[in-house]
């Protein structure tokens, strides 16, 4: 009567997103303030002035037909021209608009993506810890999960990838600063990579592609974020303005397709028939010229920054052995316990919501976002240090 696996994923909600419900639920039954919800990427910095004051040039200047009317099903001419000179300028890689699609966000640019590489049997490597709903997106398309461990400092192991990448291998996706490790992969690290997936590629004879998920690019403290396709000519870059606009419920982002990559116009054709397939054309028409008025911008993100140091060295202080971020907005941590589940319902005792590690494809950590007010961290410090007391 009805796919089945679809009514699955209906009802089973990711594990992020059953704690922000939970958490939604408590703060109704002991208010907001009692509840320490760690769970959810949700900026919370405000969105820089540049949106608000293009909102307001754009309500004023254009027509409504023009402001709200639908764009090309690639998105607005001028707007991917904008995106492209951007990439161009800030990479060094040639990027030309006709090799841009605007989306609704990075979860369509991944699904876009997928859709338009995947083959039968085709594989995608994906290296742990990675975003989880990279499983559903890579099935959805029809294709098959490979996972290459990163070191034991959540850097890229080129040994484990080696190892992953076989004859059927479409793609290596690869997210950096990194959802939930706070990894930033540096130039060293995308040059091995570049020659481990061009040796690949010519013993496969046929590219290997390198996805490029960036939802995180501006969101880095100190860290250099280099561009993947400065280095590896097949990357296929796929941008949410979300978390460095402070948008995530707006929902736009981009894929952009260097022309230099091998069969870069059939590749983007194939994102536009994606693109059409599932339904994702014309992207909010609104919001498409508002981010390409933002392009680089970032809201304060030393708040995050503040964060992250307040709740490292207080964690650290307690007991527990954290992963330092270099970027994006998410503290990973050793559970104290050897199961990061039991963990994570024994913080809930204490109003925690942590996301335990293994839907991220690792055990024995979990995830705390820190993309929350300062006084939600200070006033969650004496639960943190209950908490592990309860574990020694």
């Amino acid at each position: 009567m009805i796919n089945e696996k679809m009514r699955q994923l209906g009802r089973e909600r990711s594990a992020i997103r059953e704690l922000f419900e939970y958490g939604n639920a408590r703060a109704q039954e002991i208010g907001r303030e009692n509840v320490f919800d760690f769970s959810l990427g949700n900026p919370s910095i405000p969105a820089p002035a540049c949106v608000e004051q293009e909102i307001k040039r754009l309500l004023s200047d254009l027509p409504p037909k023009v402001l709200h009317g639908y764009t090309s099903a690639a998105g607005d001419a001028q707007v991917r021209d904008s995106v492209a000179n951007y990439i161009s300028d800030a990479s060094g890689v040639p990027m030309d608009g006709d090799h841009v699609y605007m989306t609704c966000g990075a979860a369509a640019s991944l699904t876009i993506a997928l859709k338009a590489l995947c083959e039968k049997d085709d594989e995608f490597v994906v290296i742990a810890p990675y975003f989880p709903e990279y499983r559903v997106f890579i099935e959805n398309a029809g294709g098959m999960v490979r996972v290459a461990r990163a070191d034991g400092r959540f850097r890229l192991d080129m040994g484990a990838l080696d190892r992953a990448i076989t004859e059927k291998t479409k793609a290596v996706i690869i997210n950096s600063p990194n959802n939930p490790a706070g990894t930033v992969y540096g130039e060293n690290e995308l040059k091995e990579l570049a020659a481990l997936l061009n040796k690949k590629s010519a013993q496969k004879g046929a590219p290997i592609f390198l996805i490029a998920d960036e939802p995180y690019r501006e969101l880095t403290y100190g860290a250099k974020v280099p561009y993947p396709a400065a280095y590896y000519r097949d990357t296929i870059v796929c941008y949410s303005f979300s978390k460095s606009l402070s948008l995530a419920g707006e929902r736009i982002g981009y894929i952009a397709v260097p022309p230099q990559s091998a069969h870069a116009d059939d590749v983007f054709a194939a994102v536009c028939g994606a693109g059409r397939s599932l339904g994702y054309v014309c992207a909010p028409a609104l919001f498409q010229r508002v981010c390409a008025a933002c392009l680089g911008k970032s809201g304060d993100i030393a708040q995050y920054r503040e964060n992250r140091d307040l709740l490292y060295n207080a964690l650290r202080s307690f007991g527990y052995e954290c992963v330092e971020p270099e970027g994006a907005f998410y503290l990973f941590v050793k559970s104290p316990l050897p199961d990061a589940k039991v963990f994570c319902e024994r913080a809930k005792k204490f109003e925690l919501l942590l996301v335990p590690s293994d839907s991220f494809g690792v055990e024995g950590y979990v995830r705390i976002s820190y993309c929350v007010k300062r006084e939600t961290i200070e006033r969650s410090l004496p639960a943190f240090e209950k908490l592990i007391r309860t574990c020694r």
